[in-house]
């Protein structure tokens, strides 16, 4: 009885308003079983299952009654309808060559060589992660500390707490690795090396619209910086190339410095200008909800949870919101200021950020994080700013183009779902907003977006990729739940607390694969 309650709580109708078709390969006949034999490992060849009836609810209805509502983040809608003949071919030689990089230095140095050796055909067999005993109490820490409705100004902070492993932003592997091997260590040189030329020219670039930088054949550094930031970027360079990967830095080396005293300044002279209005009865409901979503940022980490970094936070959206009157301040757009935050912070900080006291930087260097922060994430967002207007199109259309992917690749997982009437908007709606991010540690995702910063659109097209990749990752756990509640649970809560960059090098390496089968390569699967 509670299971079908559970099922008629959470049906909607088929059709979506604004929907459109979905995923270049929705317009072509499936993959030739020949070319797909090793695809997935013992493929249903079931034929799908029909659908029952359900009732017609609205997208915003759904969002209103989902416990997670608020938990949206980023991701924009795309045109998969249309296809285009210049789809990055340049960049397809640097992701492919960096991709299988990946792989080859995984087989090396992390796994056995039989587990590499299938490591690209089949992730989802590997790397398997077992859910955490902790991992209940780390969920009731969680949803205690976001019961918090107002800010609570702590007076002193904790001494060195102990974080749990979920909780940790450390750039090392959560297994452990050494840290640094012989080949970290001239990977980063190259870096400096690339870094400090001349003319670094990028283009004029934003996440999510890289193929402004991917147009500059001429430009060999931009290229090169692409390739060098594809499988990660070293934490010791992570802060500069994400200011020119964003485009927020310039390219030139000579007029960086005065392009962000001039970009810093701008910045406050917004907070002079309009943070009061915060208090006008027009502006009070957005700065409401951005004081009341604040708390509920990384409530684990401590340092989220420092009175003055909330200020940080609260300054940053409520102009991010003043400014975009289009869209406004929406939940979970909280959650995009903290990898920028985390990034531009242990620029200055030696230690592990989690437990950092920022009342110990100087105020000249606040300005500059918050600054930066502010301009990074407007630049992330200016590229997918239809997950935020009326009826939020770019999550409707990504989700529908996530559900015509797993079809295609992996049948018996797609009509599981459909068995149990799991609809794909009930899980993967936080999965588009929020770029994956409350489902991966903090360290992964600023991992994750090292890729997403040198991939062409890498926080809309290539971030599908992503998440059909990450899918399949689970399809063993998936296909042993059979029942509608068992789904949905696991679908929410997937244990990925002892993920690091390893589990993240080989996600992206198989959502590399799955994009050059169905975006890069269209006619590799027309009958």
């Amino acid at each position: 009885m509670a299971a079908e309650s559970g099922r008629q709580f959470w049906k909607r109708s088929a059709k979506l308003p604004g929907s459109i078709q979905p995923v270049y390969g929705a317009q072509h006949p499936p993959l030739d079983s020949r070319l797909t034999k090793n695809f997935i490992k013992d493929r249903s060849k079931a034929s799908a299952l029909p659908m029952k009836s359900k009732k017609a609810s609205s997208f915003h209805e759904f969002a209103r009654s989902t416990s997670d509502a608020w938990d949206i983040g980023d991701d924009e809608d795309e045109d998969f309808s249309s296809s285009s003949s210049s789809l990055q071919t340049l960049n397809s030689k640097v992701a492919e060559a960096t991709a299988a990089q990946v792989l080859e230095n995984h087989s090396k140095l992390r796994v056995k060589p039989e587990r590499a050796q299938s490591a690209l055909s089949d992730v989802s067999t590997n790397c398997k992660v077992i859910k955490s005993s902790s991992e209940a109490q780390l969920s009731r820490t969680s949803e205690e500390a976001c019961m918090r409705t107002p800010l609570q100004k702590q007076q002193s902070l904790p001494l060195r707490p102990v974080i749990p492993l979920v909780a940790r932003i450390s750039d090392q592997n959560a297994s452990g690795a050494p840290p640094m091997t012989v080949r970290e260590k001239t990977r980063l040189e190259k870096f400096r090396q690339l870094l400090s030329s001349h003319n670094t020219d990028l283009g004029t670039v934003v996440p999510g619209r890289a193929q402004d930088l991917i147009h500059c054949h001429h430009c060999p550094f931009a290229d090169e910086l692409r390739k060098c930031s594809w499988p990660g970027v070293p934490r010791e360079v992570r802060p500069v190339t994400w200011r020119l990967l964003s485009g927020y830095l310039p390219a030139n080396s000579e007029r960086r410095k005065l392009t962000l005293q001039r970009k810093r300044e701008e910045y406050f002279g917004f907070i002079q200008q309009y943070y009061d209005s915060r208090n006008e009865e027009h502006h009070q409901d957005t700065y409401r909800q951005i004081h009341i979503d604040i708390p509920r940022t990384n409530p684990l980490i401590p340092l989220f949870q420092q009175p003055l970094v909330q200020e940080i936070f609260e300054r940053i959206l409520f102009i991010w919101a003043i400014r975009h009157p289009a869209s406004g301040y929406v939940q979970g757009i909280n959650d995009l200021v903290t990898p920028f935050f985390v990034v531009f912070l242990s620029e200055h900080v030696e230690e592990d950020v989690e437990n950092f006291d920022v009342t110990n930087l100087s105020q000249d260097v606040l300005r500059s994080i918050e600054a930066d922060s502010f301009w990074c994430m407007s630049k992330l967002l200016d590229g997918i700013q239809d997950n935020y207007t009326f009826a939020q199109p770019g999550i409707q259309k990504k989700v529908r183009a996530l559900e015509e992917l797993v079809s295609r690749i992996d049948e018996q997982v797609h009509n599981h779902f459909r068995k149990y009437e799991v609809e794909y908007l009930q899980f993967a709606f936080r999965w588009m907003n929020n770029l994956l991010m409350r489902e991966l540690p903090l360290r992964c995702t600023i991992r994750l977006w090292d890729t997403y910063q040198s991939e062409p659109e890498g926080f809309s097209h290539f971030h599908l990729y992503v998440c059909a990749a990450f899918l399949i990752k689970w399809r063993k756990e998936i296909l042993d739940e059979e029942d509608f509640q068992g789904l949905l649970m696991l679908l929410q809560n997937l244990p990925t607390i002892h993920w690091g960059n390893e589990e993240i090098g080989l996600l992206l390496a198989e959502a590399y694969r799955l994009k050059y089968m169905f975006a890069d390569a269209p006619n590799h699967y027309r009958r």
